[in-house]
């Protein structure tokens, strides 16, 4: 779980960090990024009903927390993200996806 200081909970944020982020994609999953003036990241997941069933979709959400708490060093300082998964992440390792969030919140930087 992460900390409540690092969570993205208001509807009103989460949709424009969707509308008006910055999009940087890999094969599993996009990052929708907006540089803030918050002191911390903060971060909200999207896994809708193409990706599966609840089961899928919450085990895949607990894999993408644990990938983000995991990487928190890499994350730069003071953004809303959006992490909305793709179909394909299915079928990735949980090591797939944390070479593929370093790869991909570089290009964020």
């Amino acid at each position: 779980m992460l900390p409540a200081a690092l969570r993205l909970s208001a509807t009103t944020k989460i949709t424009a960090t969707l509308r008006a982020g910055r999009r940087h994609a890999n094969p599993f999953f996009v990052l929708h990024v907006v540089k803030t003036n918050d002191t911390n990241a903060k971060f909200a997941f999207a896994v809708n009903k193409k990706i599966g069933n609840s089961v899928v979709r919450h085990r895949i959400t607990r894999q993408l927390r644990e990938v983000v708490q995991q990487n928190l060093s890499s994350v730069p300082v003071g953004c809303h993200i959006v992490v909305r998964a793709l179909p394909q992440i299915r079928q990735a390792s949980f090591a797939q996806l944390c070479q593929s969030f370093t790869e991909t919140i570089g290009k964020a930087n």
